[in-house]
């Protein structure tokens, strides 16, 4: 997927750059491209996007290429199992020294501080340390997998250990070394295979830093790909100085591309693929039939684009009709009008339309949640900005102002789920990551909050959650001690944000008809699970 993605991007860069790059030919140990990663301001890269990568790019903070290749390598359920991760922090930041019982492990384990990250080095520490022969090594790499059942694991534990003993190496090196071996049996790398990693991190990263809308369009393109749903994409996109306009039937094609700005980055156009249910078929279509001529009206799209009505009303949810003066109800009328257009009396001509005196606007927050539920996204306000009043009563902290907290103290924050994550090398620990109108907030929940509240943890849009601040360096996280399902006062923002009639429409009964039903929906936000 990001190979895709990186195709499409360095296209757009010579395209609209005129820079000629690729894999091979991208500029290497670029000193922005770390300090960018070591903030782990990497939404959207390869490989160093996900929650424990964040967590580790901080006090890894990589420098050169071989440092991602560790980076790569580490975060990876062998190292972690192997307890190989702990040890080589603390020898990369100097708290520990680095022992080596004999040259040659030296040489085998140097560059990695003592510690056997790859494939490679537990079948050389095999040799080495414990006298295997290159076969017998490989047997043991083949046998990693199945390492801790049944199949051969006395064979290789008791020969490791003999042949360590008889070597002067001392029973707790053994069975230290026999514990990281084992980690591999829940997929350690290759050492060539995290240096492929690697470099697709680091050319993703390149491009991030330095060209954020060439980027963002690509990856934008290539969805469904990564961590993050297109709505994290495009906000972190516009965190980063670029401008992203919305989808327009007079100017979106069917991806996304880059528009002229006369500033730094291009804007991001979004394309015809972020319309929920317009087929490739009918976004083709209306760009063929636009040509080099805007439509001028809803009725004049429908002629020509020859896309059937719900086609085009799909168009109007998106609101990609604000180039012609309507707003996304304005064209939902309009559109409910076509049925008669395919009629022989209006074959020819434009078909005549009983267009309203008025209708009432939408209130500004139910605009968004019809933005998100049309497009998965929006580039108005923020769903919880529309709640900070309420929040901020409760004591709800914004997830920028986490940064600033000290640590260990109690806090409270608040936030749409975007990713929730329970890897089965973290002990039944759950990561949750939740977002509000200022950031991310990164929660910890350990097995019994998990278990006392696995179905609010598992179906909750939004969540608030009351606990203990973690802060190492740039690193911050909230141990989760209570949580509460804010997902009723998030149903509610389709009603915020504009003025309301104090007496009801004039079509409305007083009793029995209740609310537009359009602004009682509830944010749809995609949720990416992982394990």
């Amino acid at each position: 997927g990001m190979l895709g993605c990186m195709n499409r991007a360095f296209t757009l860069l010579a395209e609209h750059r005129g820079q000629t790059l690729d894999m091979a030919t991208i500029p290497q140990e670029d000193p922005a491209t770390y300090e960018m990663i070591q903030r782990a301001d990497t939404v959207g890269v390869f490989q160093i996007e996900s929650r424990a990568q964040m967590s580790m790019l901080p006090r890894l903070k990589p420098q050169t290429f071989y440092d991602l290749v560790i980076e790569v390598a580490i975060v990876r359920p062998g190292p972690i199992q192997g307890d190989m991760v702990h040890p080589y922090l603390r020898r990369r930041l100097g708290e520990e020294k680095i022992l080596f019982p004999t040259a040659e492990l030296e040489h085998v384990l140097g560059k990695t501080l003592g510690v056997p990250l790859f494939q490679e080095q537990a079948m050389k520490v095999a040799i080495v340390c414990a006298g295997f022969s290159p076969g017998e090594a490989d047997e043991l790499r083949r046998a990693m997998a199945t390492f801790k059942h049944t199949g051969g694991v006395h064979k290789f534990r008791d020969k490791l250990v003999r042949g360590m003993a008889a070597r002067g190496y001392t029973p707790d090196f053994a069975e230290r070394t026999i514990k990281q071996i084992e980690g591999f049996g829940s997929y350690g790398f290759p050492e060539s295979h995290a240096a492929s990693f690697a470099l697709i991190a680091y050319a993703s990263s390149w491009m991030k830093c330095h060209h954020p809308d060439v980027f963002a369009c690509a990856l934008l393109n290539a969805q469904p790909m990564g961590f993050y749903a297109p709505a994290q994409i495009v906000r972190d996109a516009r965190q980063h100085g670029v401008e992203v306009r919305p989808v327009c039937v007079n100017a979106s094609r069917w991806d996304c591309f880059l528009e002229q700005t006369g500033g730094r980055y291009f804007a991001i156009r979004l394309g015809l693929r972020m319309v929920r249910g317009l087929n490739n078929q009918h976004g083709a279509a209306l760009v063929f039939g636009r040509g080099e001529t805007p439509y001028a009206t809803i009725e004049d799209l429908h002629r020509r684009a020859r896309i059937p009505p719900s086609a085009v009303e799909q168009v109007a949810e998106a609101d990609a009709f604000q180039a012609m003066g309507l707003d996304r109800r304005r064209a939902l009328w309009q559109v409910r009008a076509l049925a008669g257009a395919d009629l022989p009396l209006f074959a020819h001509g434009e078909a005549i339309v009983e267009r309203p005196t008025q209708i009432v606007a939408m209130p500004q927050g139910g605009e968004v949640v019809e933005d998100y539920r049309s497009v998965g996204l929006s580039l108005r306000r923020h769903p919880v900005s529309f709640l900070r009043a309420e929040l901020q009563a409760l004591g709800v902290r914004r997830s920028a102002e986490l940064v600033t907290l000290k640590d260990g103290i109690n806090v409270q924050a608040a936030g749409i789920v975007l990713v929730r994550q329970r890897p089965g090398t973290a002990t039944g620990v759950t990561f949750i990551t939740i977002e509000d109108e200022t950031g991310h907030a990164n929660l910890i929940v350990w097995r019994d909050l998990f278990e006392r509240q696995r179905r609010l943890i598992l179906s909750a849009t939004m969540i608030s959650v009351r606990g203990r601040l973690q802060r190492e360096g740039l690193v911050t996280h909230i141990i989760a001690g209570e949580l509460t399902d804010l997902s009723d006062l998030l149903r509610s923002v389709g009603t915020r944000g504009d003025f309301r009639l104090p007496h009801g429409r004039g079509d409305e009964a007083r009793h029995g008809a209740g609310p537009d039903p359009r602004t009682q929906r509830g944010i749809k936000v995609p949720t990416r699970d992982f394990r």
